[in-house]
């Protein structure tokens, strides 16, 4: 695992704000959470990657994504702002840039969710296929699609909070 998804895991605001226009308070926080005196990305990384962290070390991740939390808080920004920035800069990219491969890519997501979805609807999957593979493998697809889809059409965050409201008001038996 790269040291990005093992931060994401661990702590995703800090994450998404090493990604995005909030670099320095991402790096900030991991630097007080490992006694950096001056913390560059360059040096996450490394004390990221240079094995197993302990379970002290990712405690104090998470003691830090909290910290993060709350200081945007303060700051008023909240992690829809930072999700918005970082796609906001993808897409301005593609539109100074005008790159062929977003589009490219795009395409070739959107025909292979077609493709699997059409040869699972008309049956045409042989039935040696493990079925966890092909869950696997669909569920991949998915996550692309809707990837692409965000990014061409925004997302739906509301939706989001939407979901994790009645999530929290729903009794717990």
């Amino acid at each position: 695992m790269d040291w990005g998804n093992l931060l994401g895991t661990i702590a995703p605001t800090i994450a998404t704000a090493l990604g995005g226009p909030l670099a320095g308070l991402g790096v900030e926080a991991i630097g007080k959470a490992f006694g950096m005196e001056q913390p560059t990305i360059k040096k996450i990384q490394d004390a990221l990657t240079q094995g197993q962290l302990t379970g002290d070390q990712i405690a104090t991740l998470r003691e830090a994504e909290f910290a993060l939390r709350a200081r945007m808080k303060e700051l008023d920004i909240q992690e829809e702002q930072l999700v918005y920035a970082d796609r906001d800069s993808a897409r301005k990219m593609q539109t100074s840039n005008r790159s062929i491969i977003p589009p490219l890519l795009a395409c070739i997501v959107v025909t292979l969710v077609c493709a699997a979805e059409g040869t699972m609807l008309f049956g045409k999957i042989s039935p040696d296929v493990d079925p966890i593979v092909l869950g696997r493998i669909l569920g991949t697809l998915d996550s692309a699609l809707m990837l692409v889809l965000s990014f061409y059409f925004g997302s739906s965050i509301g939706s989001e909070r939407k979901t994790e409201i009645i999530a929290q008001n729903v009794p717990h038996q």
